[in-house]
């Protein structure tokens, strides 16, 4: 079994931004430039890759600039739920921007746990910008057939 993506339903009744295009976002985009929609488009959602390993599964997101105590992991039936929370820096008085880029706001990435990882073994690493988890994969029982004689 694969570890899986599981895209959270809408929450305050929005589409999920990470799949989500505006439909007329090519034909402003193209008439207006690529301010139109940038608002719609700003919301951070961080890179992923996923592997898998013989005695592990290896989760990375690609999140630069945050600070570990930024990023919450929980596991919340057989879902690890990854988020967090990128608070913009205060500017100085002085300090006027021309353009302002920099994405500042929360995220949360869910993925499906297969059965046979350990998710209380569970390991994660912030390093370099990016957020390593590994989830060590467990034995299942073997089932076994046998025979049952009757008396």
């Amino acid at each position: 079994m694969r570890l899986v993506e599981w895209n959270k339903p809408s929450e305050n009744g929005q589409a999920n931004r990470a799949a989500y295009n505006h439909p007329f976002a090519g034909v402003f985009g193209n008439v207006f430039g690529n301010e139109v929609f940038a608002r719609e488009h700003a919301s951070f959602v961080p890179a992923v890759n996923i592997s898998e390993e013989t005695a592990a599964y290896k989760v990375e997101l690609s999140a630069p600039g945050y600070d570990k105590t930024d990023f919450k992991i929980a596991v919340e039936k057989r879902s690890l739920i990854v988020s967090g929370k990128h608070k913009e820096a205060t500017e100085a008085p002085e300090q006027k921007f021309s353009r302002k880029e920099f994405n500042y706001g929360s995220f949360q990435r869910s993925f499906r746990l297969p059965e046979n990882a350990n998710e209380h073994a569970i390991v994660a690493k912030y390093e370099n910008g990016i957020l390593s988890l590994v989830i060590p994969k467990k034995e299942l029982e073997k089932k076994e057939n046998r025979e049952i004689s009757i008396s």
